[in-house]
C-alpha cells in the first residue's frame, strides 16, 4: 500500500484558486459551466489545482464531482504523482472524474478515454482533394467566410450560431446536457482568444459555424453546427480550413478533438484535415472507496466512470 505524501481538500469558490488566463480555466467559461468548486492537491512538491462541478449523489446524501467539459486539467508545479498516494478523505467526496490538458497527466495511470486529431502548422498540412474541391465550389458559389473574435460577435452572429448548433444536436439525437443554451454560448465568447467561425450561404443565411478557442498550447475546434438546410453543400469544411489557416497565423497548432466513438463519421471526417493525433487523457478518482463500492454494487458500468452514475 503507497503512504500517503499529497492531501486534497475542496475549496468552494467558483473554482477562482484555479482560474488563469487559458480558456478552459478562464472566468467566463468557469461561469458558463457552472464551476462551484475548486480541487487542491498539496504535497511538499508543490500542488495542483482543479475547477470541479460538484454533485449532489440522488437519494444518497453523498457528493461526487467532474471537470468542466473540454481540457480543463489540472494547473500547478507537481509534473507527476500517485493518486494513491493522495489522501481524500478530506473533500467529502465519492469520486472525482478529470478531464486532462491535452499531453502528459500530472496524475500517474490516466486513461486513455479518446484519440483527437491534430493539424500541425509545424508539419505538412494535409487534405482530401475531395475536400479542397468541395472548398473551391463553395467559394465559387458565393459562400463567404468570416472569423470574428468572440467579444466582437453581434447578437445577430451569436444567435446564428445557436441555431445551427441546436439543428446539429437534434439532427445527431444528442443527450440534452449537450443543449448549452444562449446564456452559455455569449458568456463564453466573452473570453479572450476566443472566435466565432462563419460559413455564409449564397442566401445570405448561416449554413454552418463553429466556435474556436486557445487554451493550453492549441488552438480549440470547440463547438460547431451545420444548418440542415445547406448539408449538401458541407459549409463545415469551408469552416474548418479557415480555422485550420488561422492556426497558422497563431502558431498554435489545431485541435480538432476525436469521434463519438473510434472509427466513426465524425472521426473519419476530422482526419481529412489532420496530420497527427494524440490521446485524450482522463483521471477516474475513487476517493472514499467504501461509499463507492456500496453505490456501485449491482451496476453494469462498461467502462462508465462513476460507474453508480451508469
Amino acid at each position: 500500500m503507497n503512504a500517503l505524501v499529497a492531501r486534497a481538500e475542496l475549496i468552494e469558490d467558483a473554482g477562482a484558486a484555479a482560474g488563469d488566463d487559458q480558456f478552459f480555466r478562464s472566468r467566463p467559461f468557469l461561469e458558463a459551466e457552472g464551476v462551484t468548486h475548486t480541487l487542491r492537491i498539496e504535497s511538499e512538491g508543490g500542488e495542483l489545482l482543479a475547477p470541479l462541478v460538484v454533485r449532489e449523489i440522488e437519494d444518497t446524501g453523498e457528493r461526487d464531482a467532474i471537470s468542466p467539459y473540454g481540457y480543463p486539467g489540472l494547473a500547478g508545479s507537481i509534473e507527476s504523482l500517485d493518486p494513491a498516494a493522495i489522501d481524500f478523505s478530506g473533500t467529502g467526496l465519492v469520486s472525482v472524474f478529470i478531464r486532462h490538458t491535452l499531453g502528459p497527466s500530472p496524475l500517474a495511470g490516466a486513461s486513455e478515454r479518446n484519440v483527437v486529431q491534430i493539424a500541425d502548422p509545424e508539419l505538412p498540412p494535409k487534405s482530401r482533394p475531395s475536400d479542397r474541391r468541395q472548398v473551391r465550389r463553395n467559394l465559387e458559389a458565393g459562400y463567404v467566410l468570416a472569423l470574428v473574435p468572440g467579444a466582437e460577435t453581434s447578437a445577430e452572429q451569436r444567435a446564428g450560431f445557436l441555431d445551427v448548433y441546436e439543428q446539429t444536436m437534434r439532427r445527431t439525437d444528442a443527450a440534452p446536457h449537450y443543449f448549452f443554451g444562449a446564456a452559455y454560448f455569449d458568456r463564453i465568447l466573452e473570453a479572450e482568444r476566443t472566435w466565432l467561425a462563419l460559413a455564409t450561404a449564397p442566401d445570405g443565411s448561416l449554413a454552418a459555424a463553429s466556435i474556436a478557442a486557445a487554451s493550453d498550447g492549441y488552438l480549440h475546434y470547440y463547438l460547431s453546427g451545420s444548418a440542415d438546410s445547406h448539408l449538401a453543400d458541407a459549409p463545415m469544411k469551408s469552416v474548418v480550413t479557415r480555422l485550420v489557416e488561422h492556426s497558422a497565423e497563431i502558431g498554435l497548432p489545431l485541435n480538432l478533438g476525436g469521434g463519438i466513438a473510434p472509427g466513426d463519421a465524425l472521426e473519419e471526417f476530422k482526419r481529412g484535415f489532420a496530420n497527427r493525433r494524440l490521446p485524450w487523457l482522463t483521471s477516474e478518482l475513487i476517493c472514499d472507496a467504501e461509499a463507492y463500492a456500496q453505490l456501485s454494487a449491482g451496476r453494469e458500468a462498461d467502462g462508465f466512470f462513476p460507474a453508480y452514475r451508469a
